[in-house]
């Protein structure tokens, strides 16, 4: 068993947490409270030397290994059972190239971090709804943000990549160093390394449109639509969506908004503002909202106007599907199941990324799977009780099967909630699965790196979809 002594002779520079110290509970928190595993050691690293330092120990002991960024990802990978955690929550270095409009940051950094550090220089990097998520694990599964539209997923702006591989080595991945490698973890996951820093290209966006229209829930179908036609033929520059959700229980708001069920149409323009307000004139033509906020924005704080929506410390169970086309069927279907909704913490969002920059990367380009489906629907549930678990879980399976004549194949593998099995590899990757578990059994025979949507090393011949 590996213990804090070992890991110390080592040279390992971090802080070890084990059961007995005062903060373990705190450590070993992830984003969903569903989750709630015990790891024997949980190495906070410094560097990538440390992370390597950990891998080895991991192996040679036969231990479960977890990789923690932000412990943001709903499936709670980010810690296990009687097994070690390799926390990069303290490795936060970014640097700023304005010149070459690049940013480095390792990976400990959530999206909100990064574009602080490019705010002042007018820059945005892509990836991030919500600014706490971690730019790791956003990556590694593909990287949706609210400039995907205009200039791709996170993944398709990496530009290179620092990997502690099974056996303790560090390696670089770029387009041309590594390329496999470099392939198969833009999109693949963590089943091929520990990644310790991106390189990622950057964008013009200091100031954006940005904001939400909010209408009644008995107006929401109707809003839906309206958003649906607009964005089907909307430009690069406009990442809108469609959200339900529930309003704040807040004293500040007029008491009849307080804690209401709420049609939001919110987004980003990332384009001149003249012709972002022709997009919301035709968004307002549907009648007069509730609240209408959309203005001129730092790039930085639009990234941060969605995070009330997805609050820490509760239970998360995430379900979602593509659409080819977004039938009134099918928008009528998740309107009707929100009024129905058990928790008041639940979010559904609506989304388009149809004729856009991340439907025009070639297919084979990266290991992320489906760009050719415009539309997804994910049903964000979450509750504060634990008793309520199976009835969220429940109601939230129940309406994507209610969904399910209008899906099409495919899933995106940042949304599986961890219960798909190899059903949901499947659909994340088709018939890139055969190449990435080659690749994998070239970087890790022995699965080291299994607390994932886990590829299983396989030759090709052998692999599914080889």
């Amino acid at each position: 068993m590996i213990n804090s002594s070992e890991i110390r002779q080592s040279g390992f520079r971090g802080e070890l947490i084990q059961s007995e110290d005062p903060d373990y509970d705190e450590a070993r928190a992830v984003f969903n409270v569903s989750i709630d595993k015990r790891p024997v050691l949980i190495a906070r690293c410094v560097d990538a030397d440390d992370v390597a330092r950990v891998v080895v120990l991991a192996r040679k002991h036969n231990l479960p290994l977890a990789v923690r960024s932000t412990g943001h990802n709903v499936a709670g990978y980010a810690v296990c059972n009687d097994g070690v955690v390799v926390d990069l929550s303290r490795m936060k270095a970014i640097t700023v190239d304005p010149s070459a409009r690049t940013v480095r940051a390792e990976s400990g950094c959530n999206w909100g971090e990064v574009n602080d550090a490019l705010q002042p220089y007018g820059l945005a990097a892509t990836g991030g709804f919500v600014s706490i998520t971690g730019v790791a694990g956003l990556t590694l599964g593909g990287g949706l943000g609210w400039l995907v539209r205009k200039h791709g997923l996170a993944l398709d702006n990496l530009l290179g990549a620092e990997v502690v591989l099974a056996d303790g080595r560090r390696v670089k991945a770029s387009s041309h160093e590594n390329e496999d490698l470099f392939w198969a973890i833009r999109g693949g996951g963590g089943n091929f390394g520990v990644v310790t820093s991106f390189e990622f290209k950057v964008h013009p966006a200091g100031t954006v449109l940005a904001g939400i229209v909010l209408h009644p829930a008995g107006a929401a179908a109707g809003a839906i639509r309206r958003w649906r036609d607009l964005e089907a033929e909307a430009p690069d520059e406009s990442t809108l969506g469609a959200l339900l959700f529930h309003m704040p229980d807040d004293p500040s708001l007029p008491p009849p908004m307080r804690g209401a069920p709420v049609a939001g149409l919110g987004g980003v323009y990332a384009g001149p503002v003249e012709e972002g307000e022709k997009i919301l004139r035709r968004l307002r033509e549907y009648g007069p909202p509730l609240v209408d906020k959309f203005a001129p924005t730092p790039y930085n704080d639009a990234q941060r106007m969605a995070d009330f929506l997805w609050p820490p410390g509760l239970h998360s169970y995430w379900k979602s599907s593509y659409f080819k086309a977004l039938d009134d069927a099918a928008i009528d279907i998740v309107v009707d199941r929100f009024a129905h909704v058990p928790s008041r913490h639940t979010v559904i969002v609506l989304e388009n990324y149809g004729n856009s920059a991340w439907s025009r990367v070639p297919e084979s380009a990266t290991a992320f799977g489906h760009r050719n489906w415009p539309w997804n629907i994910v049903v964000t549930s979450a509750w504060s009780d634990a008793k309520d678990s199976e009835r969220n879980i429940a109601w939230t399976r129940e309406l994507l099967d209610a969904l399910g004549p209008y899906k099409a194949p495919g899933a995106y593998v940042n949304y599986l909630g961890g219960d798909e099995g190899f059903a949901g590899l499947q659909a994340a990757y088709g018939t890139k699965l055969g190449r990435l578990g080659a690749i994998k059994a070239q970087y890790d025979p022995t699965n080291l790196f299994r607390l994932n949507q886990n590829i299983a090393p396989a030759p090709l011949a052998d692999a599914p979809g080889g």
